[in-house]
């Protein structure tokens, strides 16, 4: 019995976790992208999981095919995360 009670858990535990794994849309405005360094530079509001005020910065991105679907004065909203130490684009959406 303990066996399937556990099953249980780990089957709601999997189903659960890609939602949980996403956190919260940020928006910005592009202000630069370099396709060269694997970069944009984003004016963005408050990043709350990683404490941070408003302000412009340069990010990484996780996939280089997000710089293609961006150019300076676009309206967007992207979610944000520590990878390998670089604070990084690690998923994009259109803003309005």
């Amino acid at each position: 019995m303990l066996k399937d009670i556990l099953a249980a858990i780990a089957a709601v535990a999997l189903v659960a976790s890609p939602a949980l794994a996403q956190g919260e849309m940020v928006k910005g405005e592009v202000r630069k992208v370099d396709k060269a360094a694997g970069k944009v530079t984003i004016k963005h509001g408050p990043i709350k999981k990683l404490d941070m005020d408003s302000m412009t910065m340069v990010f990484r991105v996780a996939d280089p095919a997000m710089l293609d679907k961006m150019k300076p004065g676009d309206n967007i909203e992207f979610e944000a995360d520590r990878v390998n130490g670089a604070i990084t684009v690690t998923r994009l959406g259109k803003g309005s």
